[in-house]
This record gives structure tokens, C-alpha cells and sequence, in this order.
């Protein structure tokens, strides 16, 4: 069990020891073989299914620790761990060894007429300092992909993962002693103090180089004002659908329910449906009627109730609110240009998707509208580094600078120049 200790100097000690190390590991991991790097992969995978009893057993903890509060279903449901998931988070990790490994890639070599040759090649970025809440599945995910990507990692859970996480972390140690690489390669943060975080967000004394927030509004708004690191994440994940005229009603009807149903409490879970205002006669009634029939409360603006007055009328608010619960807004918009207009006004740039066969429709979408994942056709809930063939991510990154989207291995690197000459001199 991971001890709560109270806010004190020993604290800053604590972390700051905890930084030394993961610093210290981080530089044999950045020329570690991919061979040997793998090899802690697979074990690690191993471990986790040997001891999938355990970590069922340890999650049934963190779940009973919650029973009587007032939790959302969707912090319940990340939270929650079984065995289709365990042996998921496995399959994870080898997708991961699987991957090529980014850390030596030439990203782009060419020649100067002055027979300099000049390389851009990827590296570590260093030490990764990750802080979740109620996704024990993280401790997995994010040493798996550190560890590819040649980095250390500090993990600093949630008191409501800590039984869970613990487990994994010991599974993820095991396998990096097999493979002989540095134990401290991956740590879990030993106390569930908030001052934990405060001490991680301001660096540990320059050890980490980048944070990385998983969790709720308040944790992500927290790291993205007080860190003095750089920062992966996003607030929020205001995901909308645009329906065009020109879509096929029957794979709309699929699409949105996937969407907005398969898993209500991700991030990837779509917030707003927005229908072309020439399908109304088409495609609202059905769609409306489809997520009804699903369990989806649907909050609908002045134009929608004209056609369904018995909804529930949307706000302002609404527009703006991630749900994260079986509750969807739903708008008519002029075309293609009102839904991007309404994109641009309240999404969270995270993840778009339009439902179109018009071909200039798409092309309109995916050229003006700005955010990290764009789909054609296809579900919002694939918003996901596994679903992109990145055997997992850290999380999904909103901003503009380095990493945008899945947060996989070649996001978790930098790079730097080689430069080759034979005896050059800058007159």
C-alpha cells in the first residue's frame, strides 16, 4: 500500500531523490539496445498476466475505497480493471516492443556544397514525468512507451489508483530486471500527498524534462498553470460529429451511437452532433431516434426542437460542457460552413469527425478545421494510440509545439544534428 504522508520538507526530499535517480537512469537508456529494451518489455507483459489475480484483487480495493461517494460512472469505469482489460494492457505493452525503435532514426539527412553531411536524428527526451488520476492502465501504458522511447519515467498516481498502479509498477520493475536494464528507469511516486505533484511540476531540481497530465479538468489545469516544465495535454475533449446532406444515413446512425455510447466516459467520446441544415428531413429524425434508443439524453437547440419538441432544450453551456456521460447536444448548422463555424467557436481541439460522401465537403473539413485528430467517416472513440498503431499513448496532446495527437514513442523523443565533414573550415 502506498503511504499518505503529510505536506513537509521531506516531501521536496523525497522527490528530489526520486529525480536524481530516474536522471541517473535515463542516460543508459539512452543508448540501450532495442533488444534489450524489448526483452523488459515482454517481461513485463508476462508479469502483468501472471499476476493478473493480484491486480484484480488490488483494483477491487481502489474500487471499495470509493463505494457510498458521489463518483462519476466514467471515473468509476477507468478506474475499473477486470480481465479483458489486464490481458489488453499486455497485448499493449508487446504492441510497443513490436514498434520500430524511434531512438537513432534519421529524420533527414542532406549535403551542404561544402561536402559537410548533415543528419537530424532522434533521441531521447530525457525524463517524463507523468501524473494521473483513476487510469491505473497508465502505469502500463506510459513506462511501456518511456521505455521504447529510451526515457525514464516518474508516475505519480491518484489515491484512488494507488493499490492498482502499485501492482503494475512491480510488474513493470520485474521487467526491466530481466533484461538488466535500471530499476529506477520507471518509479512510482511512494506518496499520495498533493505536494508530490507541486514538487514534480516544478522540476525536481531540473531532473524532469517533460510533463505529461492524464486525469480530470482541475488536475490538467493545475499542471498547465504551475509547471515550469514543458507540458503535454489537454483540458478537454469537446469532440463533435458534423452529419453533411450528402452522408449515408445507416453508417451516420452507427457511427454517431459509437461515438457518443461505446465508452461515454473517454475523452475521445463525442460531446455535440452537428446536422447539415438540408438533411434535417433526412437524417435528424433517425439519428435523434437512434441515440434514444441507446439510453442518450439529448440536449437539443431551438432549430432541433422544431422537430422533436419533447427534448430537453440545450444552453449555452451546453456547447461547451464535456459530458463524459450518456448526454449528447445536438445542433442544425448551414452546411459545411456552420459546422465549421461552430467547431471553431467551441471545441476543444481534440477530435473531429465529419460523415460525408460529397468529396469538396471533406476536403473543406479536413483543410479549415484545427484540431489534433480530424476523421472522415469513422468514429471519434478511434482517437487512441492504439487504435493508430502506436500500441498505446501517454495521452493526447491539443497544443501546437512538438507532440500533437496520440502521444506515442516518436513523441516522446527529441533530436539532434550529426554533422560529418572532412577537414572544413568556415572562411
Amino acid at each position: 500500500m502506498l503511504e499518505t504522508v503529510a505536506a513537509s520538507p521531506d516531501i521536496d526530499v523525497l522527490m528530489n531523490d526520486i529525480g536524481r535517480k530516474a536522471k541517473a537512469a535515463a542516460r543508459p537508456l539512452g543508448f540501450a539496445s532495442t533488444e534489450a529494451k524489448n526483452k523488459a518489455l515482454h517481461a513485463m507483459a508476462d508479469a502483468i498476466l501472471a499476476n493478473k489475480a493480484d491486480i484484480v484483487a488490488e483494483n477491487a480495493k481502489d474500487l471499495k475505497d470509493i463505494e457510498g461517494s458521489e463518483t462519476l460512472a466514467s471515473f468509476v469505469d477507468r478506474l475499473t480493471l477486470n480481465d479483458k482489460r489486464i490481458a489488453e494492457m499486455a497485448e499493449g505493452i508487446r504492441a510497443i516492443a513490436a514498434l520500430a525503435d524511434p531512438v537513432g532514426e534519421i529524420i533527414a539527412a542532406w549535403d551542404r556544397p561544402n561536402g559537410l553531411k548533415i543528419e537530424r536524428v532522434r533521441t531521447p527526451l530525457g525524463v517524463i514525468g507523468v501524473i494521473f488520476e483513476s487510469r491505473p492502465n497508465v502505469t502500463a501504458d506510459a513506462g511501456a512507451l518511456c521505455l521504447k522511447a529510451g526515457n525514464a519515467v516518474i508516475l505519480r498516481c491518484g489515491s484512488d489508483s494507488r493499490r492498482s498502479s502499485q501492482a503494475i509498477h512491480a510488474c513493470m520493475v520485474q521487467g526491466l530486471k530481466v533484461a538488466r536494464l535500471p530499476e529506477h528507469a520507471i518509479q512510482l511516486v511512494p506518496v499520495t500527498d498533493r505536494a508530490a505533484v507541486g514538487a514534480m511540476l516544478r522540476g525536481l531540481d531540473g531532473a524532469i524534462d517533460v510533463i505529461v497530465p492524464r486525469g480530470g479538468k482541475s488536475l490538467v489545469a493545475r499542471v498547465q498553470t504551475e509547471a515550469r516544465v514543458p507540458v503535454f495535454a489537454h483540458l478537454e475533449g469537446l469532440c463533435h460529429i458534423y452529419v453533411d446532406a450528402s452522408a449515408d444515413i445507416e453508417m451516420a446512425k452507427q457511427i454517431v451511437v459509437n461515438a457518443k455510447m461505446r465508452r461515454t466516459g473517454i475523452c475521445g467520446a463525442a460531446e455535440t452532433l452537428l446536422v447539415d441544415s438540408a438533411a434535417i428531413g433526412t437524417h435528424l429524425k433517425p439519428l435523434l431516434e437512434v441515440l434514444t434508443e441507446a439510453g442518450c439524453e439529448i440536449r437539443a437547440s431551438a432549430d432541433v426542437l422544431k422537430i422533436a419538441p419533447g427534448l430537453k432544450p440545450a444552453t449555452e453551456e451546453d456547447w461547451s460542457t464535456e459530458y463524459l456521460d450518456a448526454i449528447i447536444s445536438v445542433a442544425v448548422v448551414d452546411g459545411i460552413s456552420g459546422a465549421i463555424g461552430h467547431i471553431q467557436k467551441y471545441s476543444s481541439n481534440h477530435t473531429e469527425a465529419v460523415i460525408a460522401e460529397d468529396a469538396q465537403v471533406v476536403e473543406r473539413f479536413f483543410t479549415e478545421v484545427d484540431s489534433a485528430i480530424l476523421l472522415h467517416n469513422a468514429s471519434t472513440q478511434f482517437a487512441d494510440g492504439g487504435e493508430f498503431g502506436m500500441g498505446a499513448e501517454i495521452g493526447i496532446a491539443t497544443g501546437k509545439m512538438h507532440a500533437r495527437g496520440p502521444v506515442g514513442v516518436e513523441q516522446l523523443t527529441s533530436f539532434k544534428y550529426r554533422v560529418r565533414g572532412a577537414g572544413q573550415t568556415r572562411p
